[in-house]
This record gives C-alpha cells, sequence and structure tokens, in this order.
C-alpha cells in the first residue's frame, strides 16, 4: 500500500534509516531517533515522499521519492526509492514503483521519469532495469556525499536511467 506519510512512521522510518547498509549510497548519514521523529513530520507536508507499508499492518517498510524537475514545461520527473533492509528482495520495490510510474505517466503528464544510482548498488539499478528504464549514461566521480578524515571529497560515480512515457506504455 501506498500513502502519505504521517508523523507517526518516525518509529518504521528509523527502523530503515538508521541502519548503515540502508542508507549507504544516499546523500545523507544514518538518522536519530530524534531526526525520524522531524523527517517524519517534514514528510508528512511533503508530495514528495510516500509511504510504502505492509497492505494487512500499515507498518511502513520504505519511501519512494517522486518530483518535478525544472524546467517544468519538461514534464520529468525524477523517481526515488529507500527500502528496510527486511523488506528488499520480495518484489515490493518493484510493485510499489510500478504503481507510482503509473500514476506518474497518467495522472501527473509526466513525459519522462528519471533516475540515478550508485554503480556500485546493483540491486538500484537491476530494480530500474527490472522496471525497462534505459541506461543513459555513466557519469564519472561527478558527486560526493561524504567526506575522508582529512576533509577530502569521497568523489563517486552515478548511474543515470530514464523512461518516456511511451516506454512505459509498450
Amino acid at each position: 500500500m501506498i500513502r502519505k506519510f504521517t508523523p507517526a512512521d518516525w518509529k518504521d522510518l528509523y527502523d530503515y534509516l538508521s541502519d548503515a547498509s540502508v542508507v549507504k549510497f544516499e546523500p545523507y548519514d544514518t538518522f536519530t531517533e530524534a531526526q525520524c521523529k522531524l523527517e517524519a513530520i517534514k514528510r508528512s507536508n511533503q508530495e514528495s515522499f510516500l509511504a510504502v507499508c505492509l497492505k494487512n499492518t500499515d507498518k511502513l517498510i520504505g519511501n519512494i521519492y517522486i518530483e518535478q524537475q525544472y524546467p517544468k514545461k519538461y514534464s520529468t520527473w525524477e523517481l526515488g526509492y529507500v527500502f528496510n533492509s527486511r523488506y528488499q528482495g520480495y518484489g515490493y520495490a518493484t510493485e510499489s514503483c510500478k504503481a507510482v510510474l503509473n500514476y506518474a505517466f497518467k495522472n501527473l503528464q509526466a513525459r519522462r521519469v528519471i533516475a540515478m544510482c550508485n554503480p556500485q548498488n546493483k540491486a538500484s539499478w537491476k530494480l530500474l532495469e527490472r522496471l525497462h528504464f534505459r541506461k543513459e549514461g555513466h557519469l564519472l566521480k561527478n558527486i560526493y556525499f561524504k567526506s575522508d578524515e582529512q576533509g577530502n571529497p569521497i568523489w563517486q560515480d552515478t548511474y543515470e536511467y530514464a523512461i518516456l512515457f511511451e516506454e512505459w506504455l509498450s
């Protein structure tokens, strides 16, 4: 089930955002309980973050990010996702991303959806390829989120993926 975040989601959010293996490729470090309480409130007031929950229990197991890019006239949206490691490998990410992509193309008039991931994050780019995204680029040492002990950037590569509306339909 996909729904808006609520402030009460903070405990489940903490369950996966406090896991270093889950946030390894994200532009942030692990979250504390206090940070997750604030983050759940923040996300409950944003349209771009969606909560992915188990249907029978409403337990938050991950999130999907979908946001329109600028300039808006290009009708391009960016997709992202983060899932609790205990629920990875069961198809939840694939199923929920498909639903969000259907919604984006049918209701948000998305013309193109892009996604980016670290080449070392095999699970992420495999998911994008299962969703029939096309790899459009491999950017070398284009971004960094962390620094070494001396404060030097730890540069990393990025895979760029995209899918067009007409590709999604076929």
